[in-house]
């Protein structure tokens, strides 16, 4: 045990080395099929000219609610199919639909009109213009995607850096002050008060590597393009010159929009097809991580833990040797500490029902997200897989139904109880019922608003028979194992009357110890933390899958540290209440991060609206239930192990 805790942080640097990708190592490792193109008339069965530009969703940094291309008036391609999504685009709300942009490879265009909007101020009309002035007022964004890559918006920020952004503004807005707001800011044309501009035309340059193999075709590895604001001297022959295409906000009337495009071509032979989403992980904002520090961090975490282990191994080891020497029935008479409650230590806890509920749970989740993260060292998850993550995860969740159905009622016989219907009834759908509510009541919000993000009455349907029909019947079966053997044997006896709990320090008192339990864990993750929600809510790529998984690992390791020490100096406080401690101990980390999300929405985010701060919260809580299970369940079985490891190696009369 000893060696385990010296060499456990030094194996654990070395999987997350051997996992930790680059920005672009393993994204197609599954085997994501590069396409080649051709120029127009060299076609062939493995080469084609067409390109075609997909529209995604439209969101914004200020708002949570993100909307259907389709939502707004612009120009559109209707008839043709949308390409099928999975699972986790559907639940992240992704709406991916073809485009009426479509390019022909290394052929350049100049100023191509693609259609012609028009909006007006009349009652029929005006509310397709004020959801236009609504959405450039929060700064929503486009994002469309070729060859599946974002394309790029570019642009230079503070200290020569150059940010590629995967989305670009609809328009922006110059208050009545003269303050532009957002997109304004980089282009000084856009000067008058009280005035949006839309962006109505873009300049694309789509960048491409030769095979080298063959000599036949080249791939895409890059998109990028300018947004642009023009009036058009000529509305029904579209020539790219002109003013600003401006919208002045009090404006009365009709008027109409063009929308056009440029597209060129440039060979990049630096850059391999492989490597192509390089260019935009490396210019994510705040993804220049000072590794080192992190690193630093993290390493004095392991340190801490090691010592902490290797205290409680030593300590331990004299304890046990003195208590196997004592022969005499003197000696046993002046037994003290842990030994004491050897007759209590296994007494069923109260609510035990509960707890071996939460102990299912929690080991699905802890399951579901070991082989996530795994999945995704790998390559399988990454961005270039669009929805993968989350489709793996409710997958994985799923099908973990009979461990979960196992180990609640394995716990629940083992704490004397006898009902096993309700059990098995109670770990299928208290939790997963829980977060359905949630997410359910979150969803009512998303339809009220004519959110993408809504899910559909289909898809909820899926969802519930893939629970009813699927993680529900497998619920059972782990439960009729688990019930059908024997009840977990214990080292030792439990004695008939309980032993009285003397008077405990504050140090030893059950909230104190829970409220200090959280705060090593806690430290190991909120730095990772700041970048998932950073993914989520402010619509950044996470690639970083080798560094999370070193993270949950290490996660695990303090976990089961913190929450071992403090139920030792509570078991020599004679305190033998362990159960529900050691589940709170670790699981209190939840509500650590519960505060740091609150502390992220009020210094990180940008986000206003009623139903925006709703979604939020909303959406949070999903997030801590969850995690509150997850590190409980690691702090129960850490504990358990400790208990039983223990009190098997001492003599007791």
């Amino acid at each position: 045990m000893a060696s385990l805790s010296r060499t456990g942080p030094v194996l654990i640097l070395l999987v997350a080395i051997a996992s930790f990708p680059g920005p672009g190592a393993g994204f197609y490792l599954p085997g994501l099929a590069p396409v080649s193109f051709c120029e127009s008339g060299k076609e062939t069965l493995e080469c084609k000219s067409e390109i075609e530009l997909f529209v995604n969703r439209l969101d914004s940094v200020e708002s949570v609610l993100p909307y259907e291309y389709t939502a707004f008036d612009f120009c559109q391609k209707p008839g043709e199919k949308r390409p099928s999504e999975n699972l986790g685009q559907v639940l992240f709300g992704e709406r991916i639909e073809p485009s009426p942009y479509k390019f022909t490879f290394k052929k350049d265009e100049k100023c191509t009109h693609v259609c012609t909007k028009t909006y007006s101020t009349s009652d029929a009309n005006k509310h397709k213009l004020d959801f236009l002035k609504k959405s450039m007022l929060l700064n929503y964004q486009h994002h469309w995607i070729v060859d599946n890559m974002p394309v790029t918006w570019c642009y230079d920020v503070e200290d020569g850096q150059r940010f590629c952004n995967p989305g670009f503004p609809i328009g922006c807005y110059v208050t009545d002050e003269g303050h532009p707001k957002d997109a304004c800011v980089i282009n000084s044309e856009f000067h008058e008060r009280d005035t949006f501009f839309i962006f109505n035309h873009v300049d694309i340059k789509i960048y491409y590597h030769v095979v080298e193999s063959g000599g036949e075709g080249s791939r895409l590895v890059a998109a990028k393009l300018e947004p642009r604001s023009f009036r058009h001297t000529h509305t029904d022959s579209p020539d790219c010159s002109g003013p600003p295409m401006e919208i002045k906000n009090k404006f009365v009337g009709d008027i109409s929009v063009p929308f056009t495009y440029s597209v060129s071509f440039q060979e990049e032979k630096n850059i391999r097809w492989a490597s192509r989403w390089d260019y935009i992980l490396e210019s994510m904002p705040h993804t220049h991580i000072q590794w080192f520090s992190i690193m630093n961090s993290l390493v004095i975490v392991l340190f801490l833990s090691g010592m902490v282990a290797m205290i409680m191994l030593r300590t331990l080891h004299k304890d046990i040797a003195r208590y196997n020497q004592m022969d005499s029935t003197e000696d046993a008479q002046e037994e003290f500490g842990w030994k004491l409650v050897h007759g209590d230590i296994f007494r069923p806890p109260r609510k035990g029902m509960l707890l071996s509920v939460f102990l299912g749970s929690g080991t699905q989740i802890l399951i579901m997200t070991f082989v996530t993260l795994f999945f995704a060292c790998l390559g399988f998850l990454s961005p270039a897989n669009r929805g993968a993550l989350m489709t793996c995860a409710v997958v994985l969740w799923v099908l973990l139904g009979t461990p979960a159905g196992y180990v609640a009622s394995r716990f629940y016989k083992s704490f004397g109880g006898e009902k096993w219907k309700t059990n098995v009834l109670l770990t299928s759908f208290l939790c997963p019922g829980i977060v359905f509510a949630d997410f359910f009541m979150m969803n009512l919000i998303l339809w009220g608003e004519g959110s993408s993000a809504a899910i559909p009455f289909g898809t909820l349907v899926a969802i519930l028979a893939l629970w009813f029909c699927i993680s529900v019947p497998l619920t059972f079966i782990g439960a009729y194992f688990g019930f059908k053997k024997n009840a977990i044997e214990h080292p030792v006896r439990t004695n008939q009357i309980p032993r009285q709990i003397p008077e405990q320090s504050f140090y030893t008192k059950p909230l104190p110890g829970i409220i200090m339990g959280g705060i090593l864990p806690f430290g190991c993750i909120f730095i990772q933390l700041f970048f998932i929600l950073n993914s989520i809510w402010s619509h950044q790529m996470y690639y970083m899958f080798g560094f999370l998984f070193l993270v949950f690992i290490i996660l695990v390791i303090t976990c089961s540290e913190a929450t071992i020490l403090l139920c030792y100096f509570h078991l020599c406080a004679e305190d033998y209440h362990w159960q529900w401690r050691s589940f709170l101990t670790s699981g209190f980390t939840a509500v650590y991060f519960l505060v740091y999300a609150v502390h992220y929405f009020f210094s990180k985010l940008q986000i206003t609206g009623t139903a925006s701060t709703i979604l939020y919260f909303g959406y949070t809580m999903i997030m801590v239930l969850i995690f509150f299970l997850f590190t409980g369940t690691i702090g129960f079985f850490a504990c358990f192990w400790f208990v039983t490891k223990i009190y098997s190696v001492v003599k007791v009369d």
